[in-house]
């Protein structure tokens, strides 16, 4: 073996020796570094590659040529040690990705996906009602779902869930429509593997439907309730057995056919006295067409009824609202008080019922039902449908929704006017 050891050391970076007796053997100067490697050509693809077999001086010549020995008979044999190297190293690391990847899915559970979605979507995108809708639901029906990994949640397990609350089919239909949601913002945000099935789009599509709700363990079905023209007689006779603001935002309903929300959460600022009257500019983000770019403020022409209700009303807004609430956190009367209040004197409601007071004559009706009853006799009364829908707030559909843009107030007016001189036709009969 001709290695000197003296020129060895001395060798500066860069440079290298070999050895005769063992083709390919070289050792390689670097600034730190003496290294024995094996320069060959492969017999793969016959590309020159080098491969390390170990460190000078911690590796001696004579045990440097015993590796040399072994490579060279793998390449004889018709293998590439490089190649072969360069593969299990991208083996091992593969394994300790798949390792890392398997622990972080055993920990990303099904309540961690649901609250990636509560936090980067609905809290950003939904008005804070909805929101905390959205979260109640999570907090009450994932029971110990919310604990089992979500990359590894199985169809059976989606069903499981899924099937105990069937007892509860719109409720039941809102948490596959929210965990589908949900699923599809953890792949999109790289929180679960690409690959990983979003069952809730796909189980149970169509078979949890509503049976309708029970009054006094009666099934009224599903159909959208509107009252008969003898029923508003009788319900307006009867109003002013509610509280004032309870009778003012029911009229309101009639009169204007907005939403209860909308009514509730009405303010001064929004009201102006323009050439043709009284209007209610609804502001874009206070309607359920807020998150739609071609949606705009909801106008709304105060008349009749309506419109001495709102001037009796703003003298006395508090904290700019029409409708301020007597108590608590909210700053004006909720939604839910008005149908908690139509609920509690319905003759069949077990509302505090030690509590004597007097009970509807008008029965099975919500006050959302007043708003279709509304819209239903503006169609009787010959208002085209493009009016009675812009009337109600509601975007008209696909490429008419877009190249549409008339504001429809001449319109607004004309036919909720007409409906005015309906319901007070009705209602003096």
């Amino acid at each position: 073996m001709n290695f000197d050891a003296r020129e060895a050391k001395l060798l500066p970076s860069g440079a290298h020796i070999t050895i005769d007796d063992a083709p390919g053997l070289r050792l390689e100067a670097t600034n730190t570094t003496k290294a024995w490697t094996y320069r060959y050509k492969s017999p793969i693809d016959q590309r020159m590659r080098q491969v390390k077999i170990g460190e000078w001086p911690a590796m001696s010549p004579a045990k440097a040529i015993v590796e040399w020995e072994g490579l060279s008979q793998a390449r004889k044999n018709g293998r590439d040690p490089a190649l072969e190297r360069r593969n299990a190293r991208v083996e091992e690391r593969a394994a300790v990705e798949k390792q890392r990847e398997e622990k972080r899915n055993a920990t990303f559970t099904v309540r961690k996906v649901c609250d990636l979605y509560l936090d980067g979507y609905i809290d950003r995108h939904r008005k804070p009602k909805g929101a905390k809708e959205v979260r109640r639901m999570f907090d009450k029906m994932l029971g110990d779902h919310a604990h089992r990994p979500a990359a590894t949640y199985a169809r059976a397990d989606a069903f499981e869930l899924l099937e105990s609350h069937f007892d509860h089919p719109v409720q039941c239909t809102k948490l596959r429509t929210e965990l589908a949601a949900a699923w599809d913002y953890s792949i999109d945000a790289g929180k679960l593997p690409e690959t990983t099935p979003n069952w809730w789009r796909q189980i149970l599509r169509g078979k949890v439907r509503s049976q309708g709700k029970a009054i006094a363990g009666e099934k009224i079905g599903t159909a959208k309730r509107h009252l008969s023209e003898q029923e508003l007689r009788d319900l307006f006779a009867w109003l002013p057995n509610f509280s004032r603001t309870i009778e003012d935002v029911l009229t309101l309903y009639s009169w204007t056919c907005t939403r209860g929300s909308e009514i509730c959460a009405m303010e001064a600022k929004e009201i102006t006295e323009e050439v043709d009257g009284l209007w209610w500019t609804i502001p874009k983000a206070k309607t359920k067409n807020a998150r739609h770019v071609n949606a705009t403020d909801l106008r709304v022409p105060l008349i009749g009824r309506a419109e001495q209700i709102v001037r009796r009303r703003l003298p006395l807004a508090r904290n700019g609202y029409l409708f301020p609430a007597t108590a608590g956190e909210v700053e004006h009367v909720q939604q839910k008080t008005i149908q908690t209040a139509v609920w509690y004197h319905m003759p069949y409601s077990e509302t505090r019922k030690e509590q004597l007071r007097p009970r509807l004559t008008v029965t099975h009706w919500a006050p959302h039902d007043l708003r279709r009853t509304s819209r239903t006799l503006l169609a009787a009364i010959g208002c085209p449908d493009s009016v009675a829908e812009a009337i109600l707030g509601h975007m008209q559909p696909g490429v008419k929704g877009v190249y549409n843009r008339h504001s429809y107030d001449k319109e607004r007016r004309e036919w909720l006017s007409k409906l005015a001189q309906k319901l007070e036709a009705l209602i003096r009969l």
